[in-house]
């Protein structure tokens, strides 16, 4: 029986290709900056996205935070979407390590609009803590792997600039973006003062993130880097697996996003499951379940009994996610799956 895991595309396991490179890595000590490999990718990342410079990040989650750390002082504010990853996942990061508030707003499937974030930026009054970064996410998760709208992002661009106010993007998965929209990584990131991309998920790497940013803004990231623990010696071997996916795995991301496409349409057809398909744009599907027919629970633990695993998002939603791990016959197999279950 086929194992289809389509929890997260934090599962992907490094391909023989990728681990070969790794073995091969040429390794330093990156915390005296002599790590070849590590000190590549940055150069790379810098400048694939047009930025002076790049730092490797043990995760996306390190990343965000060395990034707002880097941007903000303590007892500032921070505005973002309510279902934002650095919200939602990052364990209180903020607040325990940057000693900044978050304001969360309401944006429709992920995306917060110029006008929304213009009403909450706080007057220059001692009373109010003060506004000190607005964060975006493209690809967006808990909105169900949606593109952040490029003219949207133009113009909180243009707004943040007028306020002097820095523009950070998680963009653990714009690779993803990138991909489906085909607006080029330098086009997205032309308007953040940082951004951080991870090469965990369906980039296929086991380990690794990196931020990118001005010069100055990096050297600043690198002392919260060395902060948080960080610093890795010889981790030529772990930015190798990160420069193999940029050469052989990047393509690949369309095939996921077909996938999604394919799986999320054939279960929308199914009585009891309730799926917005112009919210699959990538590589993730958010459905939900008519939970009189069948609670999430039942369902994700019908679809283990089938060898499929997925975890419920909350309420009565579902997670699939398609990755590298995952082919066109895992698809279609879980899709009879899901039409014996629901029919």
């Amino acid at each position: 029986m086929r194992n289809v895991d389509l929890r997260s595309d934090t599962l992907t396991k490094p391909t023989a290709g990728m681990r070969a490179t790794m073995m091969d890595a040429a390794v330093g000590d990156d915390v005296f900056g002599e790590d070849p490999t590590i000190n590549e990718l940055q150069e790379r990342v810098a400048a694939l996205t047009g930025m002076e410079a790049a730092l490797f990040v043990t995760s996306g989650t390190q990343g965000n935070q060395v990034c707002l750390n880097a941007h903000t002082s303590p007892g500032q504010e921070a505005i973002l979407d309510i279902n934002s990853h650095i919200f939602n996942y990052e364990s209180g990061s903020p607040a325990m390590l940057a000693g900044v508030q978050l304001h969360p707003l309401h944006g429709q499937h992920g995306v917060i609009t110029v006008e929304q974030i213009s009403a909450i930026i706080r007057p220059d009054d001692d009373h109010y803590p003060q506004t000190g970064i607005i964060c975006l996410e493209n690809t967006h998760n808990r909105a169900g792997g949606t593109i952040y709208p490029f003219s949207e992002i133009e113009r909180i661009s243009a707004f943040a600039k007028s306020r002097q106010l820095p523009l950070h993007l998680d963009g653990a998965r714009l690779w993803n973006a990138v991909v489906a929209s085909g607006i080029s990584l330098k086009q997205y990131c032309q308007y953040f003062d940082s951004v951080s991309l991870c090469f965990s998920k369906g980039m296929g790497a086991p380990v690794g993130s990196v931020v990118a940013g001005t010069a100055a803004f990096i050297k600043r990231a690198h002392f919260y880097r060395k902060a948080y623990g960080g610093g890795v010696r010889q981790g030529g071997i772990l930015a190798a697996a990160c420069l193999h996916a940029l050469d052989n795995h990047l393509p690949l991301l369309e095939a996921d996003h077909d996938r999604a496409r394919h799986f999320g349409a054939a279960i929308a057809e199914l009585p009891g499951i309730t799926l917005d398909l112009s919210t699959v744009q990538t590589n993730i599907v958010i459905f939900e379940v008519d939970q009189t027919r069948v609670t999430v629970d039942e369902l994700i633990a019908k679809l283990a009994e089938n060898s499929i695993h997925m975890f419920g998002f909350g309420g009565s939603r579902v997670r699939a996610v398609t990755h590298l791990g995952v082919n066109d016959e895992d698809i279609d197999y879980a899709i009879s799956v899901f039409q014996k279950i629901f029919k």
